[in-house]
């Protein structure tokens, strides 16, 4: 009973905690148009979303895709079909681990919080050492949900957080829009790359949270997508989905000069096929990044 009533007066806290947090932000990226003075350098957008329109007809897959390049000051997102919803699958821990992220970073919460397991709270993935009434850092749960997406350590955050709608107070908040994360979980590539571009240009608790949660999303045990369709050496710092026949893949890419954010979403094929066509999505966005 008295864990009871520990864990109901938690999530109270918690919610207020989510609201003390809150801080201006400027608008939604997808809501950014180029400014005049730079008109002149934007790249058109027709031949990239062409290709991602091949690639999609080919493949015999629905595909939603939006990339927004963060080296413009204003920057003007390129999207196909990016207000489509999916099944968001595990991208819904990235709204997740931000918010981790950022109440680490405000002082609010630790690393070194330690996290108990409930039965309710198991889901199949990719550990199994769960037990009623096992506890977990943080930090351990984190890199769980994180590098190896597991499914279990997401659910156990996401209780703590204070469940779906919690969670979803904070993603738009965040720059998500339509979403609804964890239950039924479902969001779009327009929401899943401003969340991404929110994260990258610190209003989401700055290079502090950033610290914290990029090693998170950085080298996981999903490779396959969006890392590699860029040249090696650069940074892909990104979180997957992966369920049935849907296949999605947000991340920021850094390097050799260039730093933007893509979000593919794809339904109807699932595994490696659907993987290869992340990947080659994202070859196609860092040509057109590149040219």
């Amino acid at each position: 009973m008295i864990a009871a009533i520990v864990a109901l007066v938690g999530v109270g806290l918690l919610t207020a905690t989510i609201a003390a947090i809150r801080v201006p932000i400027a608008p939604d990226v997808t809501q950014f148009r180029l400014a005049p003075a730079e008109a002149g350098a934007v790249r058109d957008p027709a031949p990239l979303l062409a290709q991602v329109s091949q690639l999609a007809s080919a493949s015999g897959a629905t595909v939603g895709m939006v990339v927004t390049d963060l080296n413009v000051t204003q920057p003007a997102p390129v999207r196909f079909s990016g207000d489509t919803p999916f099944p968001a699958a595990s991208t819904y821990k990235l709204p997740l681990l931000m918010a981790d992220a950022e109440l680490i970073a405000s002082g609010s919460w630790k690393a070194s919080d330690r996290i108990c397991f409930q039965d309710e709270e198991h889901e199949d993935g990719w550990f199994d050492d769960y037990e009623d009434g096992s506890c977990f850092t943080r930090q351990a749960l984190a890199e769980r949900a994180g590098i190896y997406s597991d499914n279990t350590a997401g659910h156990m955050l996401a209780t703590n957080l204070g469940g779906g709608t919690v969670l979803n107070d904070y993603a738009r908040q965040r720059g998500a829009k339509t979403s609804a994360f964890f239950a039924p979980n479902e969001t779009t590539a327009s929401d899943l790359a401003a969340l991404m571009a929110t994260e990258a240009t610190g209003r989401a608790g700055g290079a502090s949270a950033q610290r914290w949660l990029y090693p998170l999303l950085t080298h996981s045990e999903f490779e396959e997508g969006l890392p590699a369709g860029v040249p090696n050496g650069v940074t892909v710092t990104h979180k997957i989905g992966d369920v049935d026949q849907t296949v999605n893949d947000v991340g920021l890419i850094s390097g050799q000069g260039k730093k933007y954010v893509l979000a593919v979403m794809t339904i109807g094929l699932g595994g490696e096929a659907a993987w290869r066509l992340v990947a080659a999505i994202s070859q196609a966005v860092w040509q057109y990044e590149s040219s």
